[in-house]
């Protein structure tokens, strides 16, 4: 299993270019299942789960070209079955986005209920009830869900009783081919979700209302391939300048957008930290100053994001002052928590709320990561800390985080990974 090694004390600085957003490829990956022609998507970040969803994809039957170098090519011709078994499923939360797609285009599917991080209840069943809304029939049983539907899904009205992501997205992917008009309510509104409209829209969809919580889907008779690129991933970029924060550097993202991360943005500048913004780019300049704690709260987009509550808690810890963070989007997100105070943090958790007094430095000691975010938060606290931390577990992080080793020692970091 592999380890990070991590020489802690080193002032973080230069650029780094950010990959395309895992939470973004995911669902683009599946919405290639509803095109008629080939499509290729372009600026694909090389992670874990994408290899995963590539396999569980290619188990349908669909002809996939995928190098590794960011460019993934699908073609539906060849598919021969709507089966997505649990062995590969299992691994990713994201698999049920495929659910959607299968029933629209080809009337049913059977995909195992999901498995993923351990942070939390993420029911699918936000997910079921939207597709029954469209005319679905659905069973669970023995761990799978089995839904079909006579002809094409009909549209209708969807109002989802929570704000949900993956709900969003699977059911946007399956109104573009219904019969009708679909009106989806209580829309999640991540920027991934935009990029997912914006393809179906290039491949031939007819969507109102995108980056609103209210989408109005005019199905169609069938979609067709094109050529697109996946948006930046705001988390990495994020995650990035975390590092330049509690490093006291400066590191510049590039191929990146502003836009998608005010919110973490603007707690930076109150760190602090002179935040300068362009077209493509961020960069995070500490100039040497001890951050300043900051206290949030995470919310659905475009408020402060819930993959990002674990990396800025990490900066806090060292910061001077102390600070409170309430997570309002999953009940077991402070995993980290144990971890961080290992290295000397001094942190005290109540319910889903968290308040973290700085200190002054940090020691290195062995941690163990627990899901994907917390993994960069560790990541990030052993940058920081005095001494030779290990990270153990660390294929959690290879889930979301491309190339992590190489970008950060292009920044000045010593880091290694070492394999037992």
């Amino acid at each position: 299993m592999d380890k990070f090694i991590i020489q802690g004390g080193n002032v973080l600085k230069g650029e780094v270019r950010i990959s395309g957003a895992k939470n973004a490829a995911l669902p683009l990956l599946a919405a290639t299942i509803l095109a008629e022609t080939p499509i290729t998507i372009t600026n694909v970040p090389n992670l874990k789960d994408v290899n995963t969803l590539v396999k569980l994809i290619e188990g349908l039957g669909i002809t996939i070209s995928y190098d590794h170098n960011d460019v993934v090519k699908a073609d539906t011709s060849t598919l021969n079955n709507q089966f997505a078994p649990y062995e590969l499923v299992k691994t990713m939360r994201a698999s049920i986005l495929v659910l959607g797609p299968l029933l629209a285009r080809y009337g049913e599917a059977k995909v195992s209920l999901p498995g993923g991080c351990a942070i939390g209840s993420r029911p699918v069943d936000q997910h079921l009830k939207a597709l029954e809304a469209l005319g679905a029939q659905i069973e669970v049983e023995a761990g799978y869900v089995n839904a079909k539907v006579d002809g094409r899904l009909k549209g209708g009205e969807v109002v989802f009783d929570m704000v949900t992501v993956g709900g969003t997205e699977n059911i946007l992917m399956a109104a573009v081919l219904a019969e009708g008009v679909t009106t989806i309510r209580n829309a999640a509104r991540e920027p991934e979700i935009t990029d997912l409209a914006h393809m179906l829209v290039k491949m031939g969809a007819q969507i109102s209302g995108i980056d609103t919580d209210t989408l109005v889907v005019t199905g169609v008779e069938k979609l067709h391939g094109c050529e697109y690129a996946v948006v930046a991933d705001r988390i990495e970029t994020g995650s990035y300048l975390a590092a330049a924060a509690i490093t006291g550097g400066c590191v510049k993202t590039t191929h990146t957008d502003p836009i998608l991360l005010e919110a973490v943005l603007e707690k930076f500048e109150e760190m602090g930290a002179e935040v300068t913004r362009g077209e493509n780019w961020i960069e995070l300049d500490m100039q040497g100053k001890r951050p300043k704690a900051v206290s949030f709260r995470t919310l659905p987009h475009p408020e402060f994001p819930t993959d990002m509550q674990a990396q800025v808690m990490a900066v806090n810890t060292i910061a001077s002052g102390f600070s409170t963070i309430s997570e309002t989007i999953f009940e077991n997100r402070f995993m980290h928590v144990p971890e961080l105070s290992r290295l000397g943090a001094n942190i005290a958790v109540e319910g889903n709320d968290a308040t973290v007094t700085g200190v002054d430095k940090l020691s290195a000691a062995p941690v163990m990561a627990t899901d994907l975010r917390a993994s960069f938060s560790l990541v990030l606290a052993a940058l920081a800390a005095e001494g030779e931390t290990l990270v153990d577990r660390i294929y959690h992080i290879d889930r979301g985080y491309e190339k992590i080793e190489e970008k950060l020692q292009g920044l000045g970091a010593q880091i290694k990974r070492v394999s037992e």
